[in-house]
Parts: structure tokens; C-alpha cells; sequence
């Protein structure tokens, strides 16, 4: 099967960036152009195994970067281009708010501007097939209450880290570009993902590492804190969807539908590893330590994702027990 299109993948050596990637690679349709800072939390080992093929090419650098990301687009002219680069984790950025800012408002920005510039530049059939992705986070949705429906994407941005603040930053930057400049950017709301290479800060392969390495699990709070998880690939599945079928200015839930408290989710990442014959005792009270709750901590995410399944029939395929199941598998694999 022959390459179709250039896709710019910013971001694509982090976590659900490389598995992106991964995705691409293997429907053999796209010319794939990574462009990655290396920051601690990217993994250049996620993309090894794609990084020989003569239509991958790897490219380190920031999205702030004016002249490099000016070069990427005259040498490669893409037609879809997906931005995954962004500081993530919400412990950081309470502790150092500064560079979220700065990753995920102004280098963010200074990347719309000269993307803007590209599109209008293009020939008329060009701008027609071309798509900007925004990667974000229900986190913008803010707290929901444990008694409310879960929220669709008309419901307001109420942010609580700075790290949620940014990332909605970025999103209303989308919407004001299309509303302004007729820009043809869509944004991904998406709940927690997980799977193989997820950095050892995130809570699943915290847990799974914690316990292996016999040490305390740290759960903030009480650990009744609810999540909507996602196995990483599915959420790929669903990012492919909105290339081909989202909608300019609009943005899209992508949720499981599958709330767990974080007490539940280390029950069964301890069940499976003794499953896999790794522990002998699955019993919680062996393994976790309570710790002082993180500051602004929310309570429940809960999105509706109603609007993407009615757009292209996009369904979660990997259940939580299977798709933990992988993500150890991986993780020894990888160790």
C-alpha cells in the first residue's frame, strides 16, 4: 500500500504521542514526521521500532521553535497535522507552574501562528484536506460532582491546576483561531489514558512499579478519586476518526465510559500481578500508604462521548482488565 498523505506529529516521542505513531506506522498511509523536544518524560525508545522506515523521520526540537517548525513545513507541506507536545503532569505543575505556561500557552501559541501562516499559503484544494489536532484533556471540564450526568462539550471550562488552566488555554486558542481566521483546527478532549511506555510518575505504572520494586503505593487523599480510563490504543483509534471525519472548530469527548476510583484501580493491577504469579498476596492493606491529598485535587472526571460515536460509530475496544493486562506485559517486556 503506497504513502497518501504527510502527517506532523508533535509530541510523538511521549506517552500516547508515540503510540500514535505506532498506530500510523501501521496502516502504512501516511509519511510520518516526528518533531519532539526530548524532555524527561518523552521516550525515544517508544518509536525505535519505527524510526528504520524511510517514511518516519525524527526531527528534535520544540514546537516554539519558529525556524524549525517554518522547515518542517516547507520540506514535508502536511496535510494533517496532530499536537501532542505539552507539559503534562498535574504533581509538576503545582510545583513549577512556569514552564506550562510557557510549553503548553506561548511556545503553543507561537505554533498556531506560523501553522496559520502555512495554511493560508496553501493552493485552494490544500486547505480543503487539511486538519489541525489539538490533543487536550477533560481536565478542563473541571470537578464533576458524583451525582451530575457526565459532561458533554458543551458544558463550560472550569479548570483546576495550572496544568488544566494551560491545556484549556490551548483548546479556546483553537476556537478563537477558527472562529477569527477560519482555521481548520479540531480538539480531543480525552480522558486517562494508559498503556505501554507511560512515564513511572503517571498512577498506573506507579502502582505497577511500586509494588514491584516492594515499595509503598502513595494514594492521595482517601483514594476514592474517580477516573474514566482509556487503553491508549483506543483513544488512537478515535484520534484517526476525527482526522478523517471531525469537524473544523469543533471538539470531541473521548472517554470509555468506565469510571474507577483509584482504590479500585490498584485492586486490579494486584489481582493481575498475582495472576501473573509476580506477588503471592493481592490484599491492598499490604501495599498502599495513604499520603496527604494533592492540593486542588479533583474529585471525578466524567465525559459524555456521545458526539464522536455518532460521528463515525468510534467505539473503546480494550476492557480495563485486558488493557491492564497489556500494559504489564509491556512494562516486563521493556525492563
Amino acid at each position: 500500500m503506497s504513502v497518501e498523505k504527510n502527517i506532523l506529529v508533535t509530541g510523538g516521542s511521549g506517552f500516547i504521542g508515540s503510540a500514535f505513531c505506532r498506530f500510523l506506522h501501521r496502516s502504512k498511509k501516511f509519511k510520518i514526521i516526528i518533531l519532539d523536544k526530548l524532555t524527561y518524560a518523552s521516550n525515544k525508545n517508544s518509536i525505535n521500532e519505527i524510526l528504520e522506515d524511510k517514511n518516519v523521520k525524527f526531527f528534535k526540537g520544540s514546537i516554539g521553535n519558529k525556524t524549525l517548525v517554518q522547515d518542517l513545513l516547507k520540506s514535508f507541506t502536511p496535510t494533517y497535522i496532530v499536537n501532542f507536545a505539552a507539559e503534562t503532569h498535574v504533581d509538576n505543575s503545582i510545583s513549577n507552574p512556569d514552564s506550562f505556561i510557557q510549553t503548553n500557552i506561548v511556545d503553543t501559541h507561537n505554533f498556531f501562528k506560523i501553522i496559520l501562516n502555512f495554511y493560508k499559503d496553501l493552493n485552494k484544494i490544500d486547505r480543503l484536506k487539511f486538519r489541525f489536532l489539538q490533543i487536550s484533556t477533560d481536565e478542563v471540564y473541571g470537578d464533576i460532582d458524583f451525582d451530575k450526568e457526565p459532561v458533554n462539550e458543551t458544558a463550560p471550562y472550569r479548570p483546576s491546576s495550572p496544568y488544566s488552566a494551560t491545556k484549556a488555554a490551548g483548546d479556546h486558542l483553537v476556537k478563537a483561531y477558527f472562529r477569527t481566521f477560519d482555521f481548520p483546527g479540531i480538539i480531543s478532549n480525552c480522558s486517562n489514558n494508559y498503556g505501554p511506555f507511560q512515564h513511572h510518575e503517571k498512577f498506573i505504572p506507579k502502582v505497577i512499579t511500586s509494588v514491584l520494586n516492594k515499595k509503598k503505593i502513595p494514594i492521595y487523599g482517601n483514594g476514592k478519586q474517580v477516573r474514566d480510563w482509556i487503553y491508549v490504543d483506543d483513544h488512537c483509534n478515535a484520534l484517526i476518526d476525527l482526522i478523517n471525519n471531525g469537524q473544523p472548530g469543533e471538539n470531541y469527548n473521548i472517554g470509555n465510559g468506565n469510571e474507577i476510583t483509584n482504590i479500585d484501580v490498584v485492586k486490579t493491577i494486584l489481582t493481575t500481578l498475582k495472576s501473573f504469579s509476580l506477588i503471592n498476596n493481592n490484599n491492598i492493606k499490604h501495599y498502599v500508604n495513604f499520603v496527604d491529598d494533592r492540593l486542588g485535587h479533583d474529585r471525578r472526571y466524567s465525559i459524555d462521548s456521545t458526539k464522536i460515536r455518532k460521528l463515525s460509530d468510534w467505539k473503546s475496544k480494550t476492557n480495563f482488565e485486558t488493557g491492564i493486562e497489556l500494559t504489564i506485559s509491556s512494562m516486563l517486556q521493556i525492563n
